[in-house]
């Protein structure tokens, strides 16, 4: 099963690579890990550095516009200039988008950890099945982000309990779709032919369904990540997410909106930001659904 598992991982990475799109959304994400998680040593000013004397700075694309006057109004060091405070938006992007990456993969993986478990249960224990699935169910009934707002409500506005409710968030689903793929794996007879040699319950559904469920899991997990970065952004657009000062590509958005006609860069920069990273992670999931799972194709 090792080898099996081993050449269909390679066999999918071959097809990955051959598609085009796939392969771009790949190195973009790739490059912005990278870059993200050198934030501090890229940044080349601290986020909360304030200097009003330079606020409103524009960015370093104003030297090509042709209009000698606001080329002028550039500062050099401050590639998309600044903030109303006077802020560097450069290193707030960055500082920022390491908080919205960090998040998004936490509360993505907190989620896959417990829904994961609750879906092999609920599949391989029917007693467990009708408990499970109906707390599941409770938990579908409320629109996702006003489940996660509403539990951030009750624990208090912070950057864990926001990782927290986005993660609680994300359960139901990691839940009932491996408890699908889990359903169908259990009738399959080489499960059937493990059991019948005496195989413990745990070995069965931790070594041999588990590991038949994940590419389901890869899939999933790469399409949430993009999930769970909208949703902190969103949070903290709201001020439910990232408490201010500290940079977030949401709270960025919103402290700009009341400069959206006088900077509109101020919005476009991390509202691109996150644009390109929840397409490019959408874009990778859904290649890798079809190469990974193609019973999953609509």
């Amino acid at each position: 099963m090792s080898t099996h598992r081993q050449n269909l991982l390679t066999t999918a990475f071959a097809k990955l690579l051959k598609n085009k799109l796939a392969t771009a959304c790949a190195i973009f994400l790739g490059v912005e890990i990278i870059i993200l998680a050198l934030g501090p040593i890229i940044a080349p000013f601290s986020p909360d550095d304030t200097n009003v004397s330079i606020k409103f700075s524009p960015g370093i694309w104003v030297k090509i516009s042709g209009d000698a006057k606001l080329a002028a109004k550039y500062v050099p060091g401050h590639i998309f200039g600044t903030d109303h405070l006077g802020r560097d938006v450069f290193s707030r992007l960055v500082i920022g988008g390491r908080v919205s990456l960090i998040v998004g993969f936490v509360s993505t993986i907190l989620g896959l950890v417990v829904g994961t478990l609750l879906g092999l249960l609920a599949a391989y224990y029917k007693r467990l099945d009708n408990i499970i699935m109906r707390v599941m169910d409770i938990l579908f009934t409320f629109p996702g982000i006003l489940l996660a707002m509403l539990i951030v409500a009750l624990m208090g506005v912070s950057t864990v309990n926001a990782m927290l409710a986005i993660s609680i968030w994300s359960i139901p689903n990691f839940a009932r779709m491996v408890r699908g793929r889990a359903l169908q794996i259990k009738e399959e007879d080489y499960i059937m032919a493990v059991r019948a040699t005496g195989a413990k319950n745990g070995r069965i559904l931790f070594i041999h369904i588990l590991m038949n469920c994940l590419p389901l899991i890869i899939v999933i997990a790469t399409m949430r990540m993009a999930t769970s970065i909208i949703s902190i952004s969103t949070l903290s657009y709201l001020g439910m997410g990232v408490p201010p000062p500290a940079p977030e590509w949401g709270s960025m958005i919103a402290q700009a909106k009341e400069y959206m006609w006088k900077m509109p860069s101020l919005i476009f920069t991390p509202g691109i930001a996150v644009m390109l990273t929840v397409i490019s992670f959408n874009i990778l999931g859904d290649k890798l659904r079809d190469i990974l799972d193609p019973s999953l194709k609509d």
